[in-house]
């Protein structure tokens, strides 16, 4: 049996395109080298089984998790995910929040070249054409968690039945007897909230119930402006016998107003939210929610990332895993 030579700093310079010095410079943690043209050695080094200076803990190489914010529960079950994949591929996890801005800041696109990670897992509510660019023309594979725009079919992402756990929750609803089903959904513009709300207006028409605009609101996936939005809803004339919240935590505002408002859950307003996060199961009374494996997804695409940084040929670039309703005790008949 023949054993594959190692690559050489030769063979990784001529890869490169620079000269063997600079390679060994790099592998000896020289600070007088380009951070783009270090990155672009770091990662080539890293997959040829080089020990990178900071990395020995990792042999595997590094992995960044890029993520809008980090102060809820939701990012926990990612970043969870991700880094058990990660570490079951011998890899470590770098986690970078960009503090709720809407785009790719341009100090981590600089941070990853120095950094000389070899692919990124985003989460982010925005993905410009010019980012993809720079992530492309640095040589960095990326895959992007539960897209919030319709990116290209060429695009690495892994996300969800959104629409379907939208349709499910709100036929869930309307087999308990409810017609006047509020929801709560996230940012008219992003991608999650329009298919959330898809699948909910699929459910009323297949159920022969004309929807009214009255009863949908858009939050931004957090809990004060849903309960607001909620406050809102339960103290109309004809006020919604239900309450479908595009997330957990709208759910929880909507239990905090529904109890300011002398509403009991599920006695006179029904809640389903969705995630199915950790405190879902332990609140009072336990939320009927979709659940959407989160960790799943982040492992998901912590996996398909590995197979783009091998250069191998993934059989979809595009995958959606299955939502499932999950029912506990925040739903009744309708009063």
């Amino acid at each position: 049996m023949t054993v594959p030579r190692r690559s050489t700093m030769a063979d990784i310079a001529a890869r490169a395109g620079v000269s063997p010095s600079t390679v060994s410079k790099v592998l000896h943690g020289r600070s007088d080298v380009s951070p783009q043209t270090r990155g672009k050695i770091q990662r080539l080094l890293g997959r040829h089984g080089y020990t990178l200076p900071g990395h020995g803990e990792h042999p595997g190489g590094l992995i960044e998790f890029v993520i809008n914010e980090l102060d809820n529960p939701w990012a926990v079950e990612l970043i969870r995910g991700a880094e058990e994949a990660a570490q079951a591929e011998g890899m470590g996890l770098v986690v970078s929040a960009v503090h709720h801005r809407s785009k790719l800041a341009r100090d981590w696109l600089d941070a990853i070249g120095n950094r000389g990670s070899l692919g990124a897992i985003l989460v982010v509510s925005e993905l410009s054409t010019e980012q993809e660019r720079e992530l492309e023309r640095m040589g960095i594979p990326f895959v992007v968690v539960q897209p919030s725009e319709d990116y290209s079919q060429d695009t690495p992402s892994v996300g969800s039945t959104s629409w379907q756990g939208g349709f499910s929750a709100t036929r869930h609803l309307i087999e308990l007897g409810h017609r006047r089903i509020a929801m709560i959904t996230g940012p008219a513009g992003r991608l999650t909230s329009r298919v959330r709300l898809d699948g909910y207006r699929a459910a009323l028409d297949q159920a022969g119930i004309e929807p009214d605009p009255e009863l949908i609101r858009h939050g931004d996936y957090s809990h004060e402006p849903a309960y607001h939005l909620s406050l809102e809803l339960l103290r109309l004339p004809d006020r919604p016998t239900a309450v479908f919240a595009g997330n957990d935590l709208q759910a929880l505002g909507t239990y905090r107003a529904a109890k300011e408002c002398g509403l009991s859950v599920p006695e006179d307003v029904s809640v389903v939210g969705f995630d199915d996060l950790p405190f879902a199961q332990w609140i009072t009374p336990p939320l009927t929610t979709v659940r959407q494996p989160l960790a799943n997804m982040a492992g998901m695409a912590a996996r398909l990332l590995v197979q783009l940084i091998n250069d191998e040929q993934p059989e979809t670039l595009r995958i959606e895993l299955a939502t499932r309703l999950i029912v506990r005790e925040s739903t009744a008949p309708a009063p």
